[in-house]
């Protein structure tokens, strides 16, 4: 079970991955989950932020290579 949810965090877009985090936020912070539920609403938070940390490098680099193939060609 565990390979399928790690397989929908996958494939969720930044922005999807963002909302659902500010929902965990809003969820951990107002304290009414049990301790086991809190435990895992964390454990996908930090899931989902490795997840958008990855996407957000891999769009730097991509930025960074078209940035350096224009510099290259105007030279």
């Amino acid at each position: 079970m565990a390979e399928k949810s790690s397989e929908k965090k996958a494939e969720l877009s930044y922005e999807k991955a963002v909302e659902r985090l500010e929902t965990i936020v809003r969820d951990l912070e107002g304290g009414k989950a049990p301790l086991a539920d809190s435990l895992a609403l964390f454990e996908e938070g930090v899931a989902l932020v490795r997840r958008c940390t990855e996407q957000l490098d891999a769009a730097e680099k991509k930025i960074l290579e078209l940035t350096r193939e224009d510099r290259t060609d105007d030279e």
